[in-house]
């Protein structure tokens, strides 16, 4: 059955998620210095539980995007999730969870310093088909983890708690070279045990790294970084950016 999804907008100030004629958004982040961030994103799990997200395979998630430049600061994307992280970074009406490691399957953009990759020969940086799945982990565990944090700081700790962490998230990555300011058609369907990103028709990536639901549905741009590369220089915060906005079009999702 196909549908459109209810989704709800999320802005931090002086961003704008403005819909459009006939099924359009147009999400678009203000220019500004570093040290503030700035996000425009739909999504439909906002005050949910994560036992409440909505989708679960199989699935076919289509829509049409474009956005403002090839090399904007910061991410921007759209696909599904879970949401891993406890903080609502200031927007209102976002619930508050415990930690989870990474299930994911999206088209992501990621700006240099990104780098989110943990295995060495996938890429980080560009536009992505990215997918991540992780072992199961009680939250209640991952939070009492949290008081070791601050060994990321130091690379002599980092870089085995990098190799670590392949032991219990599986990733996959493969880079698009399209010119993304143009009008293409995407695809991303979901099986229980693969992930197949088709763009105008022709299938770019498959794997088998296929994550578990139930996930979140998002779609955003923004202007944060977050990179865990190979020299364990752990490192995050946000970007100088010019104004950009990410359109979308006929959004739909097919389970």
């Amino acid at each position: 059955m196909g549908n459109i999804p209810e989704l709800q907008a999320r802005s931090t100030p002086d961003a704008e998620v403005a819909p459009g004629s006939a099924g359009q958004w147009r999400l678009q982040i203000p220019g500004g210095p570093a040290g503030r961030y700035r996000l425009a994103q739909l999504d439909d799990y906002g005050k949910l539980p994560r036992a409440r997200f909505r989708w679960q395979p199989p699935l076919r998630l289509e829509l049409r995007a474009r956005v403002s430049d090839v090399d904007l600061p910061g991410t921007w994307g759209f696909g599904l999730w879970n949401d891993p992280f406890t903080a609502s970074l200031g927007l209102k009406g976002t619930a508050r969870r415990f930690p989870a490691l990474p299930e994911a399957a999206w088209f992501f953009y990621a700006s240099p310093p990104n780098h989110l990759a943990l295995h060495d020969t996938h890429p980080a940086q560009g536009f992505l088909t990215t997918t991540f799945t992780s072992r199961h982990v009680p939250p209640l565990l991952l939070a009492a983890g949290i008081p070791m944090l601050p060994l990321l700081a130091w690379p002599v700790t980092a870089r085995p708690m990098r190799r670590l962490a392949r032991r219990f998230v599986a990733e996959d990555a493969a880079r698009i070279d399209d010119d993304a300011t143009q009008w293409h058609a995407y695809r991303l369907e979901w099986q229980a045990d693969a992930v197949r990103f088709i763009v105008d028709g022709e299938t770019r990536f498959t794997t088998t790294v296929a994550p578990r639901g139930p996930l979140g549905l998002v779609l955003w741009i923004d202007n944060q970084y977050a990179a865990f590369p190979p020299d364990g220089r752990l490192r995050f915060g946000t970007l100088t950016n010019k104004e950009a906005w990410l359109e979308l079009a006929d959004t739909t999702v097919q389970t």
